[in-house]
């Protein structure tokens, strides 16, 4: 027999502990009494002192009975919490999550998807990262963000990347610009017109998809200026320094100077979630789950 005491022999002390009473301590763990008096006299004998005083009336604590009281209750209610914070982590309800973001997917519905995160796990440590699409796959193989919502994901080994969201393009103006007295135009209407775009580098597909969307319409971009993020590609479109042709949620974007078009295109550009093949936790699965609530369509 082991002498080490165990969990059990604290929960079956303190059951006696509280009641004072054999009979009750062993109804409430669900045990027959001779056992229960068994255990209790086994702890006693691994500790080398008497727990209880015994007599006819019943059973009180002995000094040492109410220090190891006092310190099995501190005991058993820490692995109480400890258990508690396992099964937490184990649904996704603790932990840190950390999610990449393309600038663009800001102006979906990923701000409300974040908030109902927020207020369904508010233990859970979400980490938000502005990283290109490009800079969000490096991210991701090397396990720097746990998610990645990209603009037009790039397929790529050891990333699965699904895609939530298909939208239509607008066509970024200078408010002052002919094309601005318009409600809708076609893609071909922009020929000519000088362009301001993102580098490649950034994201290959969206750039792809964008100049692809022009040559349908038989001709090849000017592009005459390249922008780090969107908001400053609206300033330089306002500027009057060229077009361009955006997601269609850019266009919550009200920047003085700058209007936005309808495109008739069949042409789309996408939202996709990017997660590293096989590194996809319960954390992650929850926040896809209400990411995809709130963007899939």
């Amino acid at each position: 027999m082991s002498d080490h005491i165990e969990l059990r022999h604290l929960r079956y002390f303190l059951a006696v502990a509280e009641t004072l009473h054999f009979s009750k301590a062993a109804r409430r763990l669900g045990m027959a009494q001779p056992p229960l008096s068994q255990q209790i006299k086994r702890l006693e004998q691994m500790l080398g002192h008497a727990l209880f005083e015994r007599t006819t009336r019943g059973v009180k604590l002995t000094a040492a009975g109410h220090l190891l009281a006092r310190r099995a209750r501190s005991t058993m209610e820490k692995v109480d919490e400890d258990l508690a914070q396992v099964r937490r982590l184990g649904r996704g309800e603790e932990g840190t999550l950390t999610v990449g973001f393309s600038g663009s997917v800001m102006f979906t519905e990923l701000p409300a998807a974040i908030q109902s995160f927020r207020r369904r796990y508010p233990k859970v440590e979400l980490r938000l990262r502005e990283l290109v699409t490009s800079a969000q796959i490096v991210a991701l193989l090397n396990g720097q963000i746990d998610l990645a919502f990209l603009r037009d994901g790039d397929p790529t080994e050891g990333i699965r990347i699904t895609t939530l969201l298909k939208e239509k393009y607008v066509a970024v103006l200078p408010e002052a610009h002919p094309l601005a007295r318009r409600r809708t135009l076609s893609v071909k209407a922009l020929e000519g017109e000088p362009f301001i775009m993102f580098a490649r580098r950034m994201g290959p597909l969206a750039y792809d998809r964008t100049i692809a969307c022009c040559e349908r319409s038989g001709f090849r971009p000017n592009i005459v200026q390249d922008a780090p993020q969107w908001l400053t590609l609206v300033r330089l479109v306002a500027a009057g320094l060229g077009v361009s042709l955006a997601p269609a949620c850019v266009g919550r974007v009200a920047m003085p100077g700058a209007v936005y078009r309808e495109v008739k295109a069949a042409c789309r550009t996408s939202v996709d979630l990017g997660v590293k093949v096989g590194a996809e936790s319960v954390l992650a699965s929850n926040f896809i789950e209400i990411a995809n609530q709130h963007l899939a369509g």
